[in-house]
């Protein structure tokens, strides 16, 4: 439909891959380079249907549960980690594990175990069934309570005489996670913060970014996968901060014609665990509806590396692999 105004695109930075959703992808990649097909992949390596389906394509098997790998086989646990009582499992049944939890995940786990010694009682912000909540919880099940949404502050009920601190599952909406703090809070003044943020970087600045689009954009479009918690945020912040339509998508096909009525100006972004090749093809399906006038929207840079799984930061050779430091490149 005709618009009054230059059709154009804000292009927000960063977006797409994540430092622990590269090691985690490389992980399975090398793992398959070193091992042979098959290698088992417990849950889904990230939340992103076509990096699952690419690693399918090489040989990968995507599993639920410890108990449905043959014996002696090779497993990676997802970049959203595991409790201790699916380590066990696969020990049990001689499994070689490759650990490719986010280590900022590992910092969140390590804290439920360091507060569930010292008799603190837990209040984890999180939504219940997610894997990373999952893993979470089974460091301290008996010290930790999940708080799914701020309304949930305002009724748990916690001992009057125990210690108080709260963690967070690292893919939540800043915004929120904070009225949540702030409603525990304001019922339980002694409540503690953790150490350091739980909330990782890459969300922080994704969530930042889309803020920074959100009040110039006729429609936002966020390329990333409906069990993507990050990406599904991003969906939500758009809309809070002042985008008139926001809409998630795993591929440039499901953008529907529909959305562009009146609109000039398409802010687009990408979950932590997207590859940016599916953003490109959504530029270019843009470009050929005559939105071709890209500015990038940059708020951060980024230049995180985490090692990979110490199995695998050497190739066939004994030799350090390049990509031992992840360093795939992110936008």
């Amino acid at each position: 439909m005709p618009v009054d105004r230059p059709r154009s695109v804000l292009l927000a930075a960063p977006r797409g891959y994540c430092a622990g959703v590269d090691r985690a992808v490389i992980a399975v990649e090398k793992a398959l380079e070193q091992y042979g097909a098959p290698v088992y992949v417990r849950k889904q390596i990230v939340h992103n249907v076509h990096v699952v389906s690419e690693l399918e394509k090489a040989g990968a098997i995507f599993v639920d549960e410890v108990e449905e790998v043959p014996h002696g086989s090779h497993i990676v646990f997802s970049a959203h980690g595991v409790s201790p009582a699916v380590v066990q499992g696969a020990a049990d049944r001689d499994l070689a594990a490759i650990d490719a939890t986010c280590p900022l995940v590992t910092k969140v786990h390590r804290e439920a175990v360091r507060f569930a010694k010292q008799d603190y009682r837990i209040l984890l912000i999180g939504h219940e069934g997610h894997e990373e909540v999952e893993g979470t919880m089974g460091h301290a099940p008996d010290r930790t309570i999940l708080i799914g949404t701020p309304e949930e502050a305002d009724t748990v009920e916690v001992p009057a005489d125990e210690p108080l601190i709260w963690l967070s599952q690292t893919t939540l909406s800043v915004d929120e996670t904070m009225e949540t703090v702030r409603r525990l809070r304001a019922r339980f003044p002694h409540l503690q913060d953790p150490p350091s943020d739980d909330i990782c970087y890459a969300t922080q600045n994704r969530q930042v970014a889309i803020k920074k689009v959100a009040p110039d954009a006729d429609l936002v479009i966020v390329v990333g996968s409906a069990n993507s918690s990050n990406s599904v945020r991003l969906v939500e912040v758009a809309l809070e901060y002042g985008a008139k339509a926001a809409y998630r998508i795993d591929y440039a096909s499901e953008i529907e014609q529909a959305w562009f009525e009146g609109v000039a100006t398409v802010g687009v972004s990408s979950g932590a665990s997207v590859p940016e090749v599916l953003v490109e093809q959504v530029l270019a399906d843009l470009a050929d509806a005559g939105f071709a006038d890209v500015k990038v929207v940059k708020t951060a840079e980024e230049d995180l590396m985490f090692s990979l799984p110490k199995e695998l930061r050497t190739d066939k050779s004994g030799k350090q692999d390049e990509r031992a430091l992840g360093g795939r490149t992110r936008a």
